[in-house]
């Protein structure tokens, strides 16, 4: 069945105005990187991690892993891939506070170590944040 012209101008138009239509910030995903990592929170190195509050820097992901300790058995596990402009590849670090990572000198945005929420923008998106378990001594951090 052939469309009438005025029919196939207007779905001409309508494919032209979503496709250009108003400009957004560009999102450019936080690269997938496969994350199986384990640690022994006994190991002098994640000492930080043996108290609810406590945070450690590990090695993984995208710009390297966040890891919060949020209660006595659950773990908040971000990437420190800034969500804002990520093709910049920004890296957030903890602020004094120890309840906030942050890049100031590049993405210009804040986050919650709790859940990875953005507190500060310009930024949209949280970090990207990876699944947790814990039997009591180790901490496994998967994707």
């Amino acid at each position: 069945m052939l469309m009438n012209p005025a029919r196939l101008l207007l779905a001409a138009l309508a494919i032209a105005f979503t496709a250009g239509g108003c400009k957004k910030e560009q999102v450019v995903a936080v690269p997938i990187v496969p994350v199986d990592i384990q640690i022994n929170l006994n190991l002098p190195e994640y000492n930080a991690l043996q108290v609810v509050g406590g945070w450690a820097y590990i090695i993984g992901g995208s710009e390297g892993l966040l890891v919060y300790r949020k209660s006595a058995d659950e773990f908040s596990a971000l990437d420190r891939h800034c969500t804002y402009q990520s093709a910049d590849q920004c890296k957030v670090t903890v602020d004094a506070g120890g309840v906030v990572a942050r890049d100031t000198a590049c993405c210009h945005s804040a986050f919650l170590l709790l859940d990875g929420s953005v507190v500060q923008g310009p930024a949209t998106f949280g970090l990207k944040q990876y699944h947790t378990t814990f039997n009591g001594q180790v901490l496994r951090i998967f994707n």
